[in-house]
């Protein structure tokens, strides 16, 4: 008897084995003669814990990397983390404050450093264990960290590159300014969405009149630092304006009025408030005006001394006041409720200032056109092709990457200055070094420079991932064997942000692709297709599902609902079909245990489902790279779930158990816990612990499933897969037959059929697998319809099933007369609708098709209730 479990238990199985996994070494790579595999993580966030996103991006690596070891290849599969500059200094500025009661203000940069390192060596990388918990297969011992001193070298190596190259500068701009985060933000860490407001009406007088000119705003606060008022050039409401000046409200300013087309005179009032320090087109108005600018709002977005008015209050305090004051001295004419987009940040959700400012910037347009290039010609492929035109619309209107951010926790721009001239370069010494030279003065020191106090953006470390994992611009023999890595998995929210960056990186210093394909995942979604969010209290706790159903049991349910490139509408149910899929098969693995075995031959039956069942198997092994390859990682893992819950246990199984207290032939058996083990190679990358743990009771001295190649392909008996799907109709039919008559699934059935011709399955192997399978007493042949029997199609031929030993003949009658009395109640309320000519010819053509397929549907099943009837009464 078997001594395994009544259950599969996940939390006794899945530490176990990644413990193991880890041990043996499996998962980590050296360059050899196999081909590289390569895939690296999209490093998360180094703050950042297991989430349903996480968790259906990195299933999906797994399954790629684990299957290219069956494949044989050198699988590479690079974990690491992301230093994130902007949550991360938020975390430890709030740990300084609550824990240590110190702000980052009054310890400086040196300290502040320390401290964000003693944090993240504490609290930073959770996500990388819990990543374990899942099963992800990396390659631990070559995980990397951005900020790291390999990572570090490269960003600071990239930096001082494209600036010797001439595409990096330093430029005032309208920035997008965090005032909570005291830092630059780049557009696509914007996030926009429509917000109630309200829309502001103020009277300006008109200098030297008694006119007053109305416009329209939703922030009266940058009142102070107007500078013009814009109207369009051909609205006839302004014409007698030109030449004259306006009085701003509350400081008296008095301002030109501009005439520019740019000013769209069916808005508001047809006439805008010009503040050039604070909205990116009213700067481009200035500039060309060469207007005034007047910067209102400091770094923390408090009224700056310039305004004149209210210095020192936070802009929406601000906001109340000047309309208030606006109110008082008679200039607010009207206020009334507004939905306008607000511009909120990514990290903080703090609503964005615009702002002028001096940044570091890296000429996107000089790098683009091999990446724009690589994706159209599918030099790198996207999955799915859908996302190219996203890709292409970004990259034909490509702005330059503002790259600095007002930080300290993340790279240090590698720029010095010395006496109003700024020298880049790796270290201080050799900035000193230029210096020197640049000036003719050996006699300036270290002292003499100041370097720059801004950090480079997180994504400038991040563009270069593919090449640093594997320190590319120093280990020639590391990149040169897994570089162009193969695949990314990534939302297709960060193409901009990361995959486009990557791929002009790639061609800039590698000169080729840094990947060959790009596989975007979908948003995970609740049942309802809601975005899954702490604020909806829909996105369950990734950790918890793993502790309590196991992580093949969540892989499952991700994956099972995970459309190729789709939205993944996800429901815990999945989670629990997961769980009993897996039972399922540890029952099957408990069933195979218990067989006594000895040397008898096969049965016919046995040998013909064996064959069939390696048909089957041969089948799958065909099938899987080519749904791989097009990433329908859902479909296969579907189809395989089909074929081991109903063809494997549900079938094969059946078919070659020996009978009560009779012993299972030796060959039969083996052949079975052969396939078995073949079925759990194809399966392993999915659900890989419950596959290693039936593996190592299926061979036990065999080396582990893990590290098992793929089974060798095989061909398939078309003809027995044939035989043997229309024989599972018959069998499926008659078992209906029994569930609707309420006949016992013991009692022996006689199934005839209509056929001028001998039936092939009526004989042979075949034969006494129906019968074993259908509890069928007899195979025959009928001229015409038995008394009391049921008829059904399969094919091109007719079959009965003589069911009047079974049943209460009288009881049928009474049920199938008041199905009829149903049926032709429906047909006719159907045909009532058909003959009215109003509905007929108004509704739409869909509606009327979809009327008269019920009436095709209703007379069938009328006739065949008919038919039955007749059949019992004639008996």
């Amino acid at each position: 008897m078997s001594d395994l479990s009544t259950h599969y238990e996940p939390q006794k199985v899945e530490g176990k084995w990644y413990e193991h996994w880890e041990k043996a070494g499996y998962f980590h790579s050296e360059p050899d003669e196999r081909p590289s595999y390569t895939v690296v993580i999209p490093p998360p966030n180094v703050t950042g814990v297991l989430h349903m996103g996480h968790m259906l991006n990195n299933t999906i690596q797994d399954i790629l990397v684990r299957r290219a070891r069956q494949e044989g290849k050198n699988a590479c599969w690079v974990p690491g983390t992301d230093h994130a500059s902007i949550a991360t200094e938020a975390k430890v500025v709030k740990w300084l404050r609550e824990e240590k009661e110190i702000s980052k203000g009054e310890i400086g940069r040196e300290k502040f450093m320390e401290y964000a390192w003693q944090w993240t060596e504490k609290y930073g990388g959770v996500i990388l264990q819990q990543l374990k918990k899942l099963g992800a297969s990396c390659d631990w011992e070559r995980s990397a960290f951005t900020l790291d001193e390999v990572r570090s070298k490269h960003v600071i190596q990239a930096f001082v590159d494209l600036y010797r190259k001439g595409k990096l500068y330093r430029d005032y701009r309208m920035v997008n300014w965090d005032p909570e985060a005291e830092t630059v933000l780049s557009n696509e860490e914007v996030i926009y969405k429509e917000e109630s407001s309200h829309l502001y009406h103020v009277a300006y007088a008109i200098e030297g009149s008694d006119e007053q000119l109305t416009i329209a705003t939703t922030r009266p606060e940058t009142i102070l630092a107007d500078t013009a008022i814009a109207v369009h050039p051909e609205d006839e409401r302004y014409m007698h304006l030109k030449g004259k000046r306006a009085i701003v409200p509350l400081v008296e300013r008095s301002v030109p009025i501009i005439f520019d087309d740019y000013v769209d005179p069916e808005f508001g009032t047809g006439a805008l408030k010009v503040t050039p320090a604070h909205d990116a087109n009213d700067y481009a108005l200035g500039k060309k005006y060469e207007l005034e600018v007047i910067n209102m709002l400091d770094e923390k977005a408090r009224v700056t001394a310039e305004a004149g008015l209210l210095v020192g209050e936070d802009r929406f305090v601000a906001r109340k006041m000047i309309r208030k004051l606006l109110d008082e001295a008679g200039h607010l004419i009207e206020v009334e409720d507004y939905i306008n987009k607000v511009g909120r940040s990514e990290r903080t959700n703090s609503v964005v200032e615009p702002r002028l400012s001096l940044q570091w910037y890296v000429d996107m347009g000089s790098l683009a056109q091999p990446a724009l290039e690589a994706v159209e010609s599918d030099e790198v492929e996207f999955f799915p092709k859908s996302q190219k035109n996203l890709y292409r619309h970004w990259m034909e209107n490509i702005k330059d990457w503002c790259i600095s951010r007002q930080l300290w926790w993340g790279h240090r721009i590698p720029a010095y200055y010395c006496r109003d001239e700024v020298f880049v370069a790796p270290t201080a010494e050799e900035a000193l070094s230029e210096a020197q030279a640049h000036f003719g003065d050996p006699q300036l020191a270290l002292t003499d420079l100041k370097q720059e106090e801004d950090v480079l953006d997180t994504w400038f470390s991040s563009w270069l991932w593919p090449i640093s994992v594997f320190n590319g611009f120093a280990d020639q023999k590391e990149i040169d064997y897994y570089y162009p890595t193969q695949t990314v998995v990534t939302g297709w929210d960060i193409i901009f942000l990361w995959i486009a960056r990557m791929v002009m990186a790639g061609y800039e210093w590698k000169g080729e692709r840094p990947f060959d394909k790009v596989y975007f995942t979908g948003m995970v979604r609740d049942k309802q297709g809601r975005k899954m969010s702490k604020s909806l209290g829909n996105s369950p706790d990734a950790l918890k599902m793993i502790d309590e159903h196991g992580a093949d049991a969540v892989r499952f349910g991700m994956l099972s609902c995970s459309p190729a490139g789709g939205d993944l509408l996800f429901d815990m149910k999945l989670v629990e079909q997961g769980r009993n899929f897996c039972n399922k098969m540890w029952n099957a693995l408990k069933l195979t245990d218990m067989w006594e075995v000895d040397d008898r031959a096969p049965s016919d039956t046995q040998k013909l489902a064996v064959k069939w069942m390696q048909s089957r198997l041969a089948q799958m092994v065909h099938r899987m790279p080519g749904a791989l390859a097009q990433f329908r990682l859902s479909d296969t893992l579907m189809q395989l779930y089909n074929f081991i819950w109903t063809d494997f246990c549900s079938w094969y199984l059946e078919l070659v158990k020996p009978d009560y207290e009779e012993k299972m032939s030796r060959e039969t058996y083996d052949a079975t816990r052969q396939m078995y083990a073949d079925i759990m190679i194809l399966l392993h990358p999915f659900m890989p612990f419950v596959t290693e743990e039936i593996w190592s009771h299926l061979k036990p001295d065999a080396s582990d499933c893990t590290v098992q190649e793929l089974p060798e392909l095989q061909t398939a008996d078309t003809e027995v897969l044939s035989a043997m799907e229309e024989a599972r109709g018959l069998v499926t039919k008659v078992r209906e037959i029994r569930n609707d008559k309420g006949i016992g699934a013991r009692e022996p059935l006689k199934l005839l059929v209509q056929s001028g011709k001998k039936h092939p399955l009526w004989s042979g192997p075949f034969s006494s697998l129906l019968q074993r399978m259908g509890q069928l007493g007899e195979l025959g042949y009928a001229d015409a319809r038995p008394d009391q029997s049921v008829s059904f199609v399969s094919g091109t031929d007719t079959y009965y099933v003589p069911i009047g030993d079974f049943i209460d003949t009288e009881a049928e009658i009474e049920k199938l007369n008041k199905d009829l009395e149903y049926a032709r109640g429906f047909l006719k309320s159907v045909e009532k609708k058909l003959s009215n000519e109003r509905f007929v010819n108004n509704a739409p053509d869909q509606v009327v098709e979809k009327e008269k397929q019920k009436q095709r549907d209703g007379a069938e099943r009328l006739a065949q209730i008919e038919a039955a009837l007749k059949a019992l009464e004639k008996g």
